[in-house]
């Protein structure tokens, strides 16, 4: 290869180098569990001020394994998954996290919600959108990878808070372990006080295969939550 071909062949690297950061942010989502690719959804905008007061929710919260066979809306997965990790002001989010960290990405497997297939997205809080991760009912795999909790399977949806350690312990060092537990609580609340404002029903699920659950969603991240969320019976 003489000089102007070399010459030719680097402008072209460039060229193609330069072309793929303008159009990547059309093609996938990134996120620290990867790059997904695939059809993402924009949900409709939550609401800020709701029927139920806030005292009222705390003193009706409780956990919830029995749910009917009805869809829910995109508007209540919609508000369900801004309380668990939506952006509220200046880029935070509605769940404290140390050090504006953010060590959660927020799955959703979805079974029955009106007007969506069925299928498991994922959570992106600043576009207040999901991403399609992969397509079809994985609810009774979901059910599997939880020690065959039966609640699991028959949720319209299952909210599964997946944990990136990095991102906090790379800031803290080990105490960041112990931060990133604490968000999931806070994360937890936020979806249990949700759901009951909502007329929902949910449990906190921690009983499963952390290695088949990851799996069935498409992670390399450490599940630590599964949330089902359904109309209760």
């Amino acid at each position: 290869m003489n000089y102007r071909q070399l010459s030719y062949a680097v402008v072209l690297l460039v060229f193609a180098s330069s072309l793929l950061i303008v159009i990547k942010p059309y093609l996938e989502i990134e996120s620290g569990g990867g790059t997904i690719s695939g059809e993402v959804i924009k949900l409709p905008e939550p609401r800020l001020q709701g029927s139920m007061s806030l005292e009222e929710a705390i003193a009706r919260r409780k956990s919830i394994r029995s749910y009917r066979n009805e869809p829910l809306t995109l508007e209540q997965l919609s508000q369900l998954l801004w309380a668990a990790q939506g952006v509220t002001h200046e880029k935070k989010r509605s769940a404290p996290s140390a050090g504006a960290t953010y060590p959660f990405e927020i799955y959703v497997v979805v079974g029955n919600v009106r007007g969506l297939k069925p299928g498991i997205y994922r959570y992106d809080p600043f576009e207040h959108a999901i991403a399609l991760v992969r397509e079809g009912d994985y609810r009774k795999a979901l059910q599997k990878a939880a020690l065959d909790q039966a609640w699991v399977g028959n949720a319209a949806i299952d909210i599964v808070l997946v944990a990136f350690y990095e991102r906090t312990t790379g800031y803290y060092g080990d105490r960041g372990i112990r931060y990133v537990h604490m968000e999931a609580g806070h994360i937890g609340e936020n979806i249990y006080l949700q759901a009951t404002a909502l007329g929902l029903g949910t449990v906190a699920v921690g009983a499963f295969h952390d290695d088949r659950v990851a799996e069935v969603i498409g992670t390399d991240g450490d599940p630590i939550y599964i949330f089902p969320v359904g109309v209760p019976r």
